[in-house]
C-alpha cells in the first residue's frame, strides 16, 4: 500500500467526525436547554436567568433580550395577568404621584412621589415591584413606617387572586452594620423582607405559603457601590410575583398533617 493512502484515510476520518459533531451541535433541544440554564443559575447564584443580565444572541428562545409571555395553556395565571397587574400597579403609582402634587401645590411637601421610589419592570422569571428603602424604612431599621404598610396593603390586593409564588427579597448597600439586633447585613435585609411578608400575608390577604423571604444582604447590588447614589439604588425590597412555569422551583406543599 502506498503511504499516502494512509495520510489520506486518516483525513477523511477525521472530516467524518468533523460533519457527524456539527450535525449533533444542530440538534439542539431549546427547551431542555433552557430548563438545563435556569437549573445552574439558580443553584449557582440564587436566581433563574434574566433577560435583563444576559446580552448577546441566545440559541434559547426569550433569553436575547426580548420578553416572550408565557403563552396559552391551563394555568389561570398566564402573561396576561401579571401585565394586568404591572398595569393595576401603575395606576395606583399614578394616583399617588397626583395627590403628592396637589399636595406641594398647596404648600405641603412632606409626600414624596411614589414614582420616584418604587420601579415595576420584567424578567423572565416574572414581575418585579422594587421599593427603595427610604420608602419604607428609617435608616438602618427594619420597621415599616405607616405609609410603608398602607402602600403595601394596597399594592397587595392586586396580587390576592393570582395563584403564582411572591418571592420577597431584601438587599442593602455595602456599608458594614453590626448592633445586637442586626450583627450583618443578611439579618437586616432579611428582616425587612419578613416585615413585608407580614403586610402582605395579614393586612393584604395573600396566602403565607405562596410566599418565602429571601435576605441577600449586600451580595445582589443593582450597581456598584461607587457613591450615596449608588449605595441608595442598592438598599432596596423586591416583591417578585413568579410565572408559573417557575413553580418547580418550590418545594412542594404536604398535604398530610403530623
Amino acid at each position: 500500500m502506498e503511504r499516502w493512502l494512509i495520510t489520506y484515510a486518516d483525513l477523511i476520518t477525521l472530516l467524518m467526525i468533523f460533519f457527524i459533531l456539527m450535525y449533533t451541535m444542530s440538534q439542539v433541544d431549546a427547551r431542555k436547554y433552557a430548563a438545563v440554564a435556569n437549573s445552574l443559575s439558580v443553584v449557582l447564584t440564587g436566581q433563574a436567568l434574566s433577560v435583563l443580565e444576559t446580552q448577546g444572541p441566545s440559541l434559547v428562545e426569550g433569553i436575547s433580550g426580548q420578553q416572550v409571555p408565557e403563552g396559552p395553556g391551563a394555568a389561570p395565571a398566564q402573561q396576561g395577568e401579571l401585565d394586568e397587574v404591572k398595569q393595576m400597579i401603575a395606576e395606583f403609582i399614578k394616583t399617588k404621584d397626583m395627590e403628592a402634587s396637589q399636595g406641594e401645590a398647596q404648600g405641603n411637601a412632606a409626600v414624596t412621589k411614589l414614582s420616584d421610589h418604587i420601579i415595576v419592570y420584567e424578567q423572565e422569571r416574572g414581575l418585579v415591584i422594587s421599593f427603595k428603602d427610604t420608602l419604607l424604612f428609617a435608616s438602618a431599621s427594619d420597621q415599616l413606617t405607616p405609609r410603608a404598610q398602607m402602600i403595601i396593603r394596597e399594592i397587595g390586593s392586586t396580587l390576592v387572586k393570582l395563584p403564582n409564588y411572591i418571592r420577597v427579597e431584601g438587599h442593602t448597600d455595602d456599608v458594614p452594620i453590626n448592633t445586637g439586633k442586626f450583627p450583618s447585613n443578611w439579618e437586616l435585609s432579611a428582616l425587612r423582607a419578613s416585615n413585608v411578608v407580614h403586610v402582605l400575608s395579614e393586612d393584604a390577604g395573600i396566602p403565607a405559603e405562596r410566599m418565602s423571604i429571601i435576605g441577600y444582604g449586600e451580595y445582589r447590588p443593582l450597581v456598584a457601590n461607587e457613591d450615596t447614589i449608588s449605595r441608595a439604588m442598592n438598599r432596596r425590597v423586591d416583591i417578585v410575583i413568579l410565572k408559573k412555569k417557575y413553580d418547580y422551583f418550590e418545594p412542594a406543599v404536604s398535604q398530610t398533617k403530623p
